[in-house]
């Protein structure tokens, strides 16, 4: 029986990618190092750094004034880097907030300017995702998050507005077609649907860049990472690589039929949680995310139980967020339909023997 991984991050990955980064790590090139040894310098590693690029340019369909980034750092350190690069020290950016990232978000860039939340669900606990934005068009940019993985939201809708839009889509990219010229930054850390952990996409308009006059260090300036071809400094070589084998699948696959697939794993559960007699969901439902499907068992006395349930059906990682607790079934483009059929044969059963 295969074992079911609905981790949030790090992870499930496709088998030929783990299988792929295990061989590179022993062999890899014409000089049969290890991937690990071998120079970020060097043309063999540099050949897949740019081809990854490049492959992010093609499923995004960017344009020439675009720019694609292998960084490290994490998401986190994209919540500085945003405001730092983009945002005057007296001017304001516009927020919507809608979970635990992007109030994260709004603290960092507080540092650097002033933050306007346009709108917010936390007194919903960040169950829904605010439909009513106030928008300024003096603000140098307004930020969203896309999906929120703790309450399992997501945005359907994106804000319209010549404002520049900043998107956080960490974990929902590529897990669906959008026009990505609406945006003038999307980033993405790589250990939900990209690759493994240890490097972030940050894909950028460069038109909007070098407004700031504030002093910027190298490492945290985009333009210097653009000017070095994403190889600034030593690059995360193994994370990129998995990223290199991760988008070589997701083109193989294609985007509109990874977006078919999690359309039908997100029903699949949705559809049970609605109709099981010991199960709730959480999000509102017109907000509901197709990554991360977040629900509640409603008498709590059996959530212990539950999870030991699952886990005797080889169903690990459902575990909800530590600051919200209940179950989160994390289904990223990796995610086989089966996944998802076992888990509802699971709480099938669960409400069998228990409702």
């Amino acid at each position: 029986m295969s074992v079911f991984n609905f981790n949030a991050g790090p992870s499930v990955l496709p088998v030929e990618v783990t299988e792929g980064m295990a061989r590179a790590i022993l062999e890899f090139g014409e000089k049969k190092l290890s991937i690990l040894e071998l120079s970020h310098r060097s043309e063999e590693i540099n050949a897949f750094i740019q081809e990854s690029r490049q492959m992010v340019r093609d499923l995004l369909e960017l344009p020439e004034h675009y720019e694609v980034l292998f960084l490290s750092g994490g998401s986190t350190t994209q919540f500085a880097l945003i405001p730092m690069n983009y945002l005057p020290a007296n001017g304001v950016a516009g927020y919507i907030d809608t979970g635990t990232w992007s109030t994260k978000a709004i603290d960092a860039a507080r540092c650097y300017g002033e933050v306007d939340v346009a709108a917010s669900s936390e007194d919903d606990e960040f169950r829904h995702i605010p439909k009513d934005y106030r928008y300024d068009p003096e603000w140098s940019y307004i930020y969203c998050c896309s999906n929120n993985t703790i309450a399992g939201t997501q945005m359907h809708a994106y804000p319209k507005t010549d404002v520049p839009v900043v998107l956080d889509m960490c974990s929902d990219i590529f897990s669906r077609k959008m026009d990505a010229t609406k945006f003038s930054v999307i980033f993405a850390s790589a250990q939900k649907n990209l690759g493994p952990a240890g490097t972030t996409v940050v894909i950028l308009d460069k038109r909007q860049l070098g407004k700031v006059k504030r002093a910027i260090p190298d490492m945290l300036n985009y333009q210097k990472h653009i000017a070095k071809n994403s190889v600034l400094n030593t690059p995360p070589v193994l994370p990129i690589y998995g990223c290199y084998l991760m988008l070589k699948w997701l083109k193989k696959k294609g985007i509109d039929q990874i977006e078919k697939e999690n359309n039908e794993k997100a029903a699949l559960l949705y559809q049970e949680i609605d109709a099981n007699p010991l199960f709730k969901g959480r999000a509102a439902k017109e907000d509901r995310s197709i990554m991360n499907v977040c629900f509640d068992i409603i008498d709590e006395k059996l959530e212990s139980s539950f999870h030991t349930f699952a886990a005797n059906y080889d169903i690990f990682g459902i575990a909800g967020h530590r600051s919200v607790g209940g179950y989160r079934a994390s289904l990223y483009n990796a995610m086989s339909k089966e996944g998802p059929e076992r888990l509802v044969k699971a709480m099938q059963d669960f409400a069998w023997r228990f409702g």
